[in-house]
């Protein structure tokens, strides 16, 4: 497995260390659409996209605890903000059968923290679910809350969740806008910044043959960051990037973009999109568009199935922050067996899962050696239980984890999404990038780490 490290210091963040291509990270950018992409491609493209912006300011927070542990009888309130509505709905699923399942296990090894989980609904920046939700989850005592997916999301409600001293955890925001947050040491995430991903992307593209490339780029932090990272590292690679077409959140006609990007020519599109590529696929598919030139990202890869004819998909590829599924097959069919057996339909894919549930062992752990469920507390204890520290012991579980800390030791969990390791301002310093294909049954399958 490639392992990508990086310094967590916001001041050094400027540039990225790769010891393997397989990892990534993300950052937002905002900007407008190409009104005439043919003429921008013809005189030399001008990229749509202010991609200064995706550079995270530099911030390091200061944590200040006073708690003591190891807690002997916690109850710990942690309310959830995934996505049961909106554009990344399909995301649920996984992460939301995947909090639950930590919880149930930090429960039943009965070792000082009793997890009392409060599910909600991020929604989307259209249905704005989380306006309502945010505040019921810290009316009801949440000191942390997991969530949202989407990075836009996360970013409508943050200050939200700082100001009320309460932990913002999220599983799968990659934006690097958050690693120089302002956010009082508050906010952590178990996935990589897409300043990754898009290397993984657009070296991908590259080494496929792809001399040009024409993007539909969904216009928020997600979205802009990723394509302003994959068009650094494709064009670093020797390739060209001849069209980006942006769309907004609660769009549902992509016409324009399509013809837009069509217009240039590209010889292949990376769709940086969530849910709506459904709507956009027919439509390059309908332009006779090769399917194996598409390539999608860690907010759309889905196994799409009979939603498409067979075959419409075969040779298509994507990414996202994974490890080899065969080092996780044990967790997995661990997940569905919970899953279901409590009344669930079967998980059709387990994107962002692994990284759920490590953050729900993450926030037990630290709340244990804190011997407190305080915001600020937790998060003082949140790099060291992750082995940022330096000098803990390894463990997997928290039972095994759990019984380091209540002998005095220091415990470094190793997740089911990796080593994770944090730094200083909440981001995982290892991580791997999966690469995926589609097959003609429209369902991807796991190819190798980027």
């Amino acid at each position: 497995m490639g392992v990508f490290t990086r310094s967590r210091t916001a001041k050094v963040l400027g540039g990225i260390a790769l010891v393997s291509a397989g990892m990534l990270a993300l950052s937002g950018c905002t900007g407008n659409a190409s009104t005439n992409p043919t003429e921008s491609a013809a005189a030399g493209f001008d990229f749509p996209i202010d991609c200064d912006a995706a550079e995270p300011a530099a911030y390091t927070p200061t944590f200040n605890s006073t708690s003591t542990g190891p807690g002997t009888d916690l109850t710990y309130k942690i309310g959830t903000a995934l996505p049961v509505t909106g554009n990344l709905a399909f995301l649920g699923p996984p992460e939301i059968s995947a909090t639950d399942f930590a919880a149930s296990e930090v429960n039943a090894a009965a070792k000082g923290v009793t997890i009392d989980l409060i599910q909600g609904d991020s929604g989307d920046t259209d249905n704005k679910a989380y306006e309502t939700e945010i505040p019921r989850l810290l009316g009801e005592g949440a000191t942390a809350i997991i969530g949202a997916a989407s990075s836009g999301t996360s970013l409508q409600f943050i200050d939200q969740v700082i100001a009320a001293n309460a932990i913002q955890f999220s599983p799968a925001n990659t934006s690097a806008a958050f690693t120089g947050y302002e956010d009082n040491g508050l906010y952590w995430r178990t996935a990589p910044s897409d300043v990754l991903q898009g290397e993984v992307l657009g070296n991908l593209i590259a080494g496929d043959g792809n001399e040009t490339l024409g993007m539909i780029v969904l216009n928020d932090s997600y979205g802009t960051g990723l394509a302003c990272f994959t068009k650094k590292a494709f064009e670093a690679a020797g390739g060209n990037v001849v069209a980006a077409s942006l769309y907004n959140t609660g769009d549902t006609n992509f016409s324009a973009q399509v013809e837009d990007v069509l217009a240039a020519k590209p010889d292949a599109i990376a769709l940086i999109t969530f849910e709506e590529v459904k709507t956009i696929i027919p439509e390059l598919v309908g332009a006779d568009f090769p399917a194996d030139k598409m390539y999608f990202v860690d907010g759309n890869l889905s196994n799409f199935g009979d939603e498409f004819e067979d075959g419409t998909l075969t040779g298509a590829q994507g990414t996202y922050p994974a490890v080899d599924p065969e080092t996780i097959a044990t967790f997995r069919d661990s997940l569905q067996a919970y899953w279901t057996g409590k009344g669930n339909e079967a998980l059709k894919d387990f994107t962002y899962a692994p990284e759920s549930y490590d953050a729900v062992i993450l926030l037990a752990l630290a709340a244990l050696e804190a011997g407190s469920t305080a915001g600020p507390d937790v998060a003082a204890h949140l790099q060291q239980v992750s082995g940022g520290s330096g000098d803990g012991t390894k463990c997997t579980t928290y039972a095994e984890c759990a019984d380091i800390i209540i002998g005095g030791g220091v415990a470094d969990y190793d997740g089911v999404s990796g080593p994770i390791t944090f730094n200083e301002v909440g981001d995982p310093t290892e991580a791997t990038i999966g690469i995926f294909q589609f097959d003609d049954k429209n369902n991807n399958s796991f190819v190798r780490i980027g």
